[in-house]
């Protein structure tokens, strides 16, 4: 079973960048798709961002589409989500999750996704 845990986040100002990363490990850690997900105080956890195999096709949600940046490390059991001008708005706590997807269009769907991390905190300052 794989396990992910992600790393990165604190606190930044509008119109600055943070940078999280996420880890895989455990049995083929490298074999899976990837997203982060969000989730504000007294808000649903939305989608962010997904990379997805084969390819590293990109998904992203409109609301950081041209702030936002994934990537797949050389390794290919992390991934990153770079945060750029970041807004308010942006704060909450992301989530990392893998799962091995059947339908590259369920990318978006918190539901697809077996595994999550715990979440790290993103508070972005005004």
């Amino acid at each position: 079973q794989v396990q992910v845990v992600e790393s990165g986040g604190g606190l930044g100002q509008a119109g600055g960048s943070l940078r999280l990363s996420c880890e895989a490990s455990g049995r083929s850690s490298t074999n899976y798709d990837m997203g982060w997900f969000r989730q504000a105080p007294g808000k649903e956890r939305e989608f962010v961002a997904a990379i997805i195999r084969p390819g590293d096709d990109i998904y992203f949600a409109d609301s950081v589409k041209g702030r936002f940046t994934i990537s797949r490390g050389n390794a290919k059991n992390t991934i990153y989500l770079q945060l750029n001008n970041l807004k308010p708005e942006d704060t909450a706590v992301y989530y990392c999750a893998a799962t091995i997807l059947v339908d590259r269009s369920d990318a978006t769907r918190a539901s697809k996704y077996k595994v999550w991390g715990q979440g790290t905190q993103v508070t972005v300052s005004s």
